[in-house]
Order: C-alpha cells, then structure tokens, then sequence
C-alpha cells in the first residue's frame, strides 16, 4: 500500500498530539469543499439507479458524452490496466504513484519519463500515463501538445491516459471535450476541488467500447447512493463552482508568497497546493508536524506540498510555524 496524503492519526500517535489539534496541509483538497445538504433517507434505503440523474449533470460539467460514474478515480486507474496485453507504457516521473503500481501490477512494461523526454519517447509506447496538471509538481502539458502525443499514439492503438484530478480549477486546459475518441482515457475527480473526497466519486471519460469493458470489470453499484446524491449536486452547481476557482487561484498565490517569504521557494503548484523541492524536507516536515501542521514529503526528488489553509487561524498558524523554522 502506497503512502497518501492524510494520515492525521499516525501522527497523532506518533507526535503526541491530539488529532483534532492538527492543521493537515497534506492531501490538496479543497479545505472550503462544496457544502452538502442533509441527504434524503432513501437514498440509505435503495440501491444506486443509473438513471438518477449523475450521468447527465457529468456530462453536462465536463462538456463529454462518454463517461462512466466510478468510485473514485483511484478505482478506474487500478481497473485500467488490466484491459490491455502487456504494453510498453510511459509514465511521466515524479507522479502520482498508483499509476506506476497499477501498470507495473498487470504485467506492462514501464519507461520513467521525465517531461522533456516524452516526446521523443512516445513512438517507442504503447501508453502514455501522466497527470495534468501534475501531481506532484505541478507542471502542465499545453493541450496541443497532448492532442499530438494522442494522435501518434491512437494511429497504432496505443492509449493517452491522463489523470486530471488537478483540473477543475482551470478547466479550459483539460481534455474532456475530445472525450469519446479512440486511444483517449480522461479520469476526473470530485474529491479535489469539490472537496468531496469521502464520498470516492470519479468519472471516466473516454471512448463507448472501453467504458463499457471497464463497467463490465468494476461491477454493478459501484458508486453509492448517497455519494451519486451529493455528487449530482455538486456538479450542477455551477454558481459555487466560479466562486472557488477564484477563491483556489487566490488562495494558492498567498500560499506560494507566504512559503516564498520564509525561503522556502515553490517550484510549481496548482489551485491547490504548492511544490517545494528542497534538501531539508525531512526536518521540515519534522519541525511542522511538532507544532501540529501536517505537510506531505516526498523524498525522490526530496521535496515538501502544502495544501491550502482553510481559515484565518489555519493562516495565522502556518506563518509562525514558518517563522520558528532555523
């Protein structure tokens, strides 16, 4: 099991301090998420329907006809590779570990690729995996540029597969809109921006044939009732919707200048979180997590993420952490 943002109640342990005492500027989550009203009772009482009204206020979000509901991307990314032969894959490094595990899991073979690299890689694959913007660091990938990457790949049956859990705060650069055609694997989140990260709703987006051998593999219900309820919602609430990408993108700046104010320089980021390479990150998130803030490390290439504070106090206390820091 790979090690994810979060983890409040190790580190409870581990640190001595109680759990409702921390700050966790772990995950990327949106700390400010869409608010969910009180859920109908039926909704516990009856199994998921198809026809609840999810898939329509999907694709009428993300612009796509040819999605499928999923238990959160996270189901679809473990599920899709065991839809191909074994493949020559490429997959962009640093990024969001279960893409590698997933692949590697069901017989692929992998090529690590940083950014630079992949264009010259990419004949040489059957799949191309990478996050947009990237999780961890940040870095995007110019739609042009991925449009070519998929058509070089999809000429010889090979897939672009592209998490874009980062994306709905920019959503002008994602690549849903091309949704349904052949060799194009989208994967969404309500956890990120929406904040809903408990409820474990994804879709994925991509052409009529795949998704339905995907269906096929993850069974039936595999989205709950409550969570299709709230994530129906969410995504038809359009208002909410402009309101946090401005909030996010403002947020994430103060963050970036605030980290940058005490040297501590990010090197990418998104809406809603900001990269920090940096040789000490070890004792950084040491010293943090000793005053009750929880950061996520990475150690290959050693860096910091911060997540978003989410209140004045959460603001107030992550500048004089910074400030104690040698």
């Amino acid at each position: 099991m790979l090690e994810h943002g979060g983890g409040i109640l190790a580190a409870a342990a581990r640190y001595g301090i109680p759990a409702q005492d921390w700050l966790d500027l772990s995950t990327g989550i949106n700390p400010l998420g869409w608010p969910v009203p009180p859920v109908p009772s039926d909704c516990w009482r009856r199994l998921p329907e198809a026809e609840d009204g999810l898939v329509a206020a999907a694709r009428a979000y993300y612009g796509a006809s040819a999605l499928l509901p999923v238990a959160g991307s996270q189901a679809a990314l473990q599920a899709l590779p065991l839809l191909r032969a074994p493949s020559t894959v490429g997959v962009l490094a640093p990024t969001y570990a279960e893409h590698p595990q997933a692949w590697e899991r069901a017989g692929h073979r992998l090529k690590f690729l940083d950014a630079a690299a992949i264009d010259g890689a990419v004949d040489g694959l059957d799949v191309l995996v990478l996050a947009n913007p990237n999780n961890p660091t940040g870095e995007r990938f110019p739609r042009e540029r991925l449009e070519g990457w998929l058509k070089r790949l999809a000429g010889r049956g090979g897939w672009l597969a592209v998490d874009e859990a980062f994306m709905d705060a920019t959503p002008e650069a994602s690549l849903a809109s091309l949704a349904g055609a052949p060799g194009l694997v989208v994967l969404r989140s309500l956890g990120k921006f929406f904040g809903l990260a408990g409820a474990r709703v994804g879709f994925v987006l991509a052409w009529p044939e795949l998704l339905s051998q995907l269906e096929e593999r993850l069974g039936p219900w595999s989205v709950a009732g409550p969570a299709r309820w709230a994530a129906s919602r969410a995504l038809a609430d359009f208002p909410w919707q402009e309101k946090a990408r401005d909030d996010l993108l403002g947020a994430s700046q103060r963050l970036a200048a605030t980290l940058s104010r005490h040297g501590l320089n990010p090197a990418g980021g998104t809406a809603l979180f900001q990269w920090v390479p940096t040789p000490a990150a070890v004792p950084i998130q040491d010293r943090l997590a000793r005053q009750g803030i929880w950061v996520r490390r990475f150690a290959s290439p050693s860096a910091l993420r911060f997540g978003l504070p989410g209140s004045t106090e959460a603001w107030r206390r992550l500048e004089a952490a910074l400030e104690s820091l040698p």
